[in-house]
């Protein structure tokens, strides 16, 4: 690499990292140690393709997922002892107030119950929405049908739903009071 590709691949790290960190993360389990090793390899392998690279942040999400999707597919895995975080200090003396606490709650809990999921599962609903991409563009990154892509999330879903209960807790105060759908057959006449 020469002079201008390393300044230009130093100024990405730099820019772009926290927000590709979020994103190890939450496809990590919230496991920090791991998002930072998987972001440092995606990072080590654009860095020996950086002057062919054309868009630098897909280029690294890619690597992510599929670094991601290659340590769930292994038929072993080395597992770490992983020990309770305890929670953050929410409101008091920070003067957090009642909102900064409520997202504070909401992180540890989504956190939590994304943590209790396989890691497919995990890849699934956060390459759904946190990414926000459609399901033909998992399907693709992860090398299934845009149909397991759908029952996974369906059934990622229901268990997170069973697992974390009391994020339903969280959701808005008129959840309760919104009009329910009704698909009972209606007769139309001309």
């Amino acid at each position: 690499m020469d002079a201008q590709g390393h300044e230009a691949f130093r100024e990405f790290v730099e820019n772009r990292s926290s927000a590709l960190l979020k994103t190890a993360v939450l496809l990590s389990g919230g496991d920090r140690h791991a998002a930072e090793d998987l972001l440092q390899n995606a990072l080590v392998k654009a860095a020996g393709r950086w002057q062919r690279i054309d868009e630098p942040e897909a280029y690294v999400r890619q690597i992510l997922y599929r670094q991601q999707v290659s340590r769930w597919r292994l038929k072993w895995r080395r597992r770490e002892l992983t020990v309770a975080e305890p929670p953050e200090a929410t409101g008091g003396a920070t003067g957090g107030g009642a909102d900064a606490s409520a997202a504070t709650e909401l992180r540890i809990l989504m956190r939590g119950a994304l943590a209790r999921l396989t890691a497919r599962q995990r890849t699934v609903l956060v390459l759904r929405y946190f990414e926000d991409l459609p399901e033909a563009d998992v399907a693709r990154i992860l090398g299934c049908s845009v149909g397991t892509v759908r029952s996974t999330t369906h059934r990622s879903l229901a268990r997170l739903r069973s697992l974390a209960p009391e994020l339903a807790a969280l959701g808005p105060a008129d959840a309760e009071e919104s009009p329910s759908r009704d698909f009972s057959p209606v007769e139309v006449r001309p």
